[in-house]
């Protein structure tokens, strides 16, 4: 199976190089000898134009198993994320990344990035991971909103490196 996961993720590498969508960055880590681990990718998803998320851009870390694509990888924002479906340990809930729930080994890099920059302008209330940001969204939508702006939102250039 190890040789499974690394080729597919050599592909979705260069997949990814060819076609990827505008401001989303996502590259295997690169160790302190300088060579690059394919099992942690290091990511950046930008908030949707329109959305209560934009102008912020988050860091991301896709960890992938030896037993990739037939289990997803785990994905985490920054420990403490405000968002009622990131748990405080920042490890990201949503069911495409669940094996028992929405996971499919056909989804790419890509779609698994796409879908979390989704979840962050549509919270799923039906599956809490952090009890303050669900409260808060649960009680007051307009109080969230604010919280997201003053809290939520990561500029660009306090952690992005190009």
């Amino acid at each position: 199976m190890a040789g499974i996961a690394r080729s597919r993720l050599t592909q979705e590498r260069k997949n990814w190089r060819k076609d990827h969508p505008y401001s989303f960055v996502a590259k295997p880590e690169t160790r302190d000898d300088g060579s690059s681990d394919i099992l942690v990718w290091q990511c950046i998803i930008p908030g949707k134009k329109g959305g209560i998320w934009e102008g912020g851009f988050y860091p991301v870390v896709l960890k992938f198993s030896e037993e990739y694509p037939e289990k997803p990888p785990q994905a985490n924002f920054p420990q403490h994320f405000f968002h009622p479906n990131v748990y405080p340990s920042g490890k990201i809930c949503l069911s495409i990344l669940n094996e028992e729930k929405g996971w499919r080994p056909s989804l790419s890099v890509k779609q698994i990035l796409q879908g979390i920059q989704d979840l962050l302008d549509n919270p799923n209330n039906g599956d809490p991971a952090q009890e303050k940001a669900y409260h808060l969204l649960l009680n007051s939508k307009a109080q969230y909103e604010l919280t997201v702006k003053k809290e939520g939102l990561l500029p660009k250039d306090s952690w992005y490196t190009t």
